[in-house]
């Protein structure tokens, strides 16, 4: 949850598509709390669809409707980044 006290978290943002009341997002996490993305849009009063803790499931899809396209980190052994590319997958 977003509190006033708590550790910062700062996600950023772009609009890519809106369909009807649904949005396409692309979405970077600059600090990687535990369910960032997640919570923060809950708090924005714009929940990930599907989301079954921070919204509620969906008729639309099996799961919650977040992918993660790029991840790209150093690894903390070594220093090395690493970065790995997952294509959103059709849905229709």
């Amino acid at each position: 949850a977003v509190i006033t006290n708590g550790r910062e978290a700062v996600t950023r943002y772009k609009s890519i598509r809106t369909m009807g009341a649904y949005t396409l997002l692309h979405v970077f996490p600059e600090t990687g709390r535990t369910h960032q993305i997640r919570v923060h849009f809950s708090y924005l009063g714009h929940p990930i669809v599907g989301d079954p803790i921070y919204s509620k499931r969906s008729n639309l899809l099996s799961r919650q409707f977040l992918h993660a396209h790029l991840l790209g980190f150093r690894l903390p052994s070594s220093g090395k980044y690493m970065e790995f590319k997952s294509p959103l997958p059709q849905i229709y």
